[in-house]
């Protein structure tokens, strides 16, 4: 798509100081068009809400520093659409304190397909991030679009599992296009604008700062069908998509896990107040199914993801490996067995796929 002929006027609204979403959609909507608040005079801006500053830059923008935007939205594969275009993505039209446009870097064709959102913890456990990674693969697999912030842990995990399964995933930033964060996942960002999509609704330009990586989770949550959460901390920001989820009239999923694990407190909590528990993705697909038509309830007849898919082994350790994690020293007191022997077994246990080695070095069920 070509950048629209009053995209200047919509980067210079973005770039109004003191103008939220809020405020613009307020001007928007009493002027019609982006291009017609510019032309209007201080006292009916200052009665609208628009502030000193906002007035003064609605009235004399400074058309330099807009330049950057536009000249970022004219490269190939770039894409600058607002809540004006027929591109834009209809979930968001109702979801309040939406943003009023977009930058997009991909293919914009995802957005505007069904989407399951994947958050979680920034350090998950082996076995979360694996999680993570399998429901991002099948949910691709299955056309459905996984949607996540590209945080390390298990946005990124779920990132990963979708450019496996089909490529199918959109990474809501929290900073403009024209830079990564994390700096580890600058190859991941890389993938996805090859074959999914990035967005964000800041400027170019726009660097890291904390504030902004709440105010993404609104749309990583609006733009879905539903919000599943793979460990999570209580405290964590996580549940802020989730609650952002629940507000927007989206379904919430929650994957339980130990009781021991810490970062299974947040799931567990959400489970409490009514998330639904799911182990696997034909969980979901159950779920969304009535909101995706007769395609979807083939979907979910089709697809049969097992929740655990253990190799049978007659290892004495496997009785003693549970999906809480546990020592070697632990096993070797259960076993009665030598630290070699022990050492030996779970290397194998390891190549088989049964077992998998945390970061603290300890062993639990795959």
């Amino acid at each position: 798509m070509g950048l629209r002929s009053d995209a200047k006027y919509w980067v210079a609204l973005l770039r109004a100081p003191g103008v939220g979403p809020g405020l613009a959609r307020k001007l928007l909507d009493h002027f019609g068009s982006a291009e017609a608040i510019f032309a209007g005079d201080r006292q009916r801006l200052q009665a609208l809400g628009c502030k000193g500053e906002a007035v003064d830059w609605l009235r004399e923008p400074q058309w330099a520093l807009c330049q950057p935007d536009l000249d970022w939205a004219e490269q190939d594969g770039h894409h600058f659409i607002t809540c004006h275009d027929l591109e834009w993505p209809e979930r968001l039209h109702n979801v309040s304190g939406a943003p009023i446009a977009l930058y997009a870097l991909g293919d914009l064709d995802l957005i505007k397909l069904p989407q399951l959102a994947i958050v979680g913890s920034r350090n998950p456990t082996a076995a979360g991030k694996n999680a993570a990674l399998d429901f991002g693969k099948h949910l691709s697999q299955q056309g459905i679009v996984v949607t996540s912030g590209m945080a390390l842990g298990i946005d990124a995990a779920a990132h990963e599992g979708a450019l496996q399964g089909g490529g199918l995933t959109i990474a809501v930033c929290g900073t403009g296009l024209d830079r990564v964060y994390p700096k580890r996942n600058h190859a991941l960002a890389k993938q996805i604008a090859a074959t999914g999509l990035l967005l964000s609704e800041f400027t170019i330009g726009t660097p890291v700062l904390a504030h902004n990586f709440p105010k993404r989770n609104r749309i990583i949550s609006g733009l879905s069908l539903g919000t599943l959460v793979v460990e999570a901390a209580v405290r964590s920001g996580s549940l802020i998509t989730a609650r952002y989820a629940s507000e927007q009239g989206r379904e919430v999923f929650a994957m339980p896990g130990s009781i021991h694990n810490p970062l299974a407190r947040g799931c567990h909590k959400l489970i409490r107040d009514g998330a639904k528990l799911v182990e696997n993705a034909e969980h979901i697909l159950e779920e969304l199914a009535p909101h995706l038509g007769d395609a979807g309830r083939q979907l979910a007849a089709q697809v049969s993801v097992p929740a655990e898919e253990l190799v049978m082994h007659d290892s004495p350790l496997m009785k003693h490996i549970e999906y809480a994690p546990v020592s070697a020293d632990y096993l070797i007191e259960q076993t009665g067995l030598t630290a070699a022997e022990v050492s030996s077994m779970l290397v194998m246990l390891e190549l088989e796929g049964a077992v998998i080695k945390t970061a603290t070095g300890e062993y639990q069920r795959k």
